[in-house]
């Protein structure tokens, strides 16, 4: 059987239950070996910058997923600090093909993602070369599509002959594609920060709602170390 690593990506700034649900989707459904999760450094897209430190950022995502099930087959969990560790922007294009390089040509590697970034996959640096160094594993959440008519008309093009089933994605080394239509957990890190912001100041429901979008450890780290303060 192929080695399968499953690759998550991100700002996780901070990681909340969404990004926990995403992981959870494909390690049921491609039962990798390894999940991992790897922290972005300077994400050229977000030009305002990140609010969490890297050390914070890197604590946090060991909170939300060292105790996640991961049921059945629980994958192996890294948290890959790569991307923090150089001194340039990130781009993932580089990311893969360092990550290839180390695993070899014939392990299964799943980059995942949401549909969201999907739909602005050719902004993205060297966008068709990703296609020949990892497959693809895409999860809509309430409110974004994943059909042909929702993405840009060159990514849907070179997504149409790559589709295929979790199996096939998790034994192929790269060039396919998973679609999951199943993720029912729909967080925007916008509305959330803008949550954790208001602090002290916010009322019972804004209150029940952090407890809703964020592993109870995340929140509890977040207070202690007065992160996202106004």
């Amino acid at each position: 059987m192929t080695f399968c690593v499953a690759l998550l990506g991100g700002s996780f700034d901070p990681v909340h239950d969404g990004h926990v649900a995403l992981a959870d989707l494909f390690a049921q459904l491609l039962r990798p070996d390894e999940l991992r999760i790897m922290p972005a450094g300077q994400p050229w897209q977000k030009k305002s910058g990140l609010e969490a430190g890297d050390a914070d950022r890197v604590a946090m995502l060991k909170l939300a997923f060292e105790d996640a099930a991961f049921e059945p087959g629980k994958p192996d969990l890294v948290i890959d600090t790569r991307e923090i560790e150089r001194d340039t922007p990130t781009y993932t294009v580089e990311t893969l093909r360092e990550l290839r390089a180390e695993l070899g040509p014939d392990a299964s590697i799943v980059f995942l993602m949401g549909a969201d970034q999907l739909q602005k996959l050719d902004s993205w640096r060297d966008w068709e070369d990703l296609f020949a160094l990892a497959n693809f594993g895409v999860a809509a959440r309430p409110g974004y599509r994943l059909d042909a008519a929702a993405l840009p008309p060159a990514v849907a093009a070179a997504l149409a002959p790559r589709l295929g089933t979790p199996e096939e994605v998790r034994e192929s080394k790269a060039g396919r594609v998973c679609l999951a239509h199943t993720l029912a957990v729909d967080i925007s890190a916008t509305e959330l920060r803008a949550a954790l912001h208001a602090g002290a100041n916010a009322d019972a429901a804004q209150r029940e709602k952090l407890g809703a979008l964020l592993a109870p450890q995340v929140l509890d780290y977040i207070q202690q170390h007065n992160l996202y303060k106004s």
